[in-house]
């Protein structure tokens, strides 16, 4: 099995239900399990867009197929939720982002790895350092050195939320 680390975020509509429902397509999908799954996040956006705050959380999978065949099927459930790709780092009902998969490196047309800003976003790390601090990115540096290296700045504004998965 591969191992495989992704961020789910969304702030259109019921992101809490969303998240959930994307879990749970993850959850019966042949060929994945679910492993691990962080805590919920309501965090703020980046990129500039005045936009509402996101719910994010990230989630450590075993997986029997490749990178590719990951990302085709996290583009597929976004699909099903209605994501639109209309402004870069713009409001989304669902985004699903594949940020390591077993370490490997990869730069070609269709899929980048690590997830290229990961490192720099604490809505990914925060989340992800729940569940898998020692993950190495890319097999470089694990999620916990990226986490320390973000000021506090990057971290407020974070907020864990409390209710039953």
């Amino acid at each position: 099995m591969n191992k495989a680390l992704i961020s789910l975020g969304s702030n259109l509509g019921d992101s809490i239900a969303t998240l959930k429902s994307a879990l749970a397509l993850l959850k019966n999908t042949s060929g994945i399990k679910i492993d691990k799954i962080s805590s919920f996040y309501k965090t703020p956006p980046v990129g500039g867009v005045i936009q509402d705050d996101f719910i994010n959380a990230c989630a450590l999978l075993d997986v029997a197929f490749n990178a590719h065949d990951l990302m085709q099927t996290l583009l597929n459930i976004e699909k099903e939720f209605k994501r639109e790709r209309i402004i870069r780092w713009g409001p989304r009902t669902l985004d699903l982002d594949l940020i390591d998969f077993n370490g490997e490196i990869s730069n070609d047309s269709f899929i980048t790895l690590p997830h290229p800003r990961a490192y720099q976003r604490a809505f990914v790390l925060v989340p992800a350092n729940e569940i898998a601090p020692d993950l190495l990115l890319g097999g470089k540096y694990s999620i916990q050195h990226y986490l320390k290296n973000l000021s506090e700045n990057d971290i407020k504004g974070i907020t864990k939320l409390n209710y039953a998965q």
